[in-house]
């Protein structure tokens, strides 16, 4: 089975180069903007981003598991637009139950359940050795 189109007759594959980088850029900042606006739970994570990035810099620990430890705050923002973007096809296409739309929304929840499983790892396993250390 061939598709509907060939890529060239996408209206929305006409940018290249930095034209292409630069309206990606802006569709980026404006899924971020809206995220902000519109997800509650977008504003938590990003609020637990910002209380623990700036403590994640102060800990005496390495440069790497510094690192480690923002990048599991920031995965845990990229999973739940990922499942926001889920939820938004999905209800694009309904509002009317089905018990697919219920798993694919119920997915995305796992896969952010368990980003924020990691990140809550990651913080334990760096952070105690240096609550126990110090008492």
């Amino acid at each position: 089975m061939s598709a509907p189109y060939h890529i060239d007759q996408n209206p929305h594959k006409g940018n290249r180069g930095l034209a292409r980088a630069w309206h990606a850029a802006k569709n980026s900042w404006c899924g971020l903007v809206y995220a902000f606006q519109e997800e509650s739970a977008f504003r938590q994570e990003l609020t637990l981003l910002v209380l623990l990035a700036p403590l994640a810099c102060f800990l005496p620990v390495t440069h790497l598991e510094k690192a480690l430890l923002i990048a599991s705050l920031i995965m845990v923002l990229v999973v739940e637009l990922l499942n926001s973007s889920v939820e938004a096809a999905i209800d694009r296409i309904s509002f009317d139950h089905h018990d697919l739309s219920k798993r694919a929304k119920d997915f995305g929840s796992a896969a952010v359940m368990l980003a924020l499983l990691i990140a809550v790892l990651m913080w334990s396993a760096v952070c105690l050795p240096i609550v126990f250390k110090s008492s």
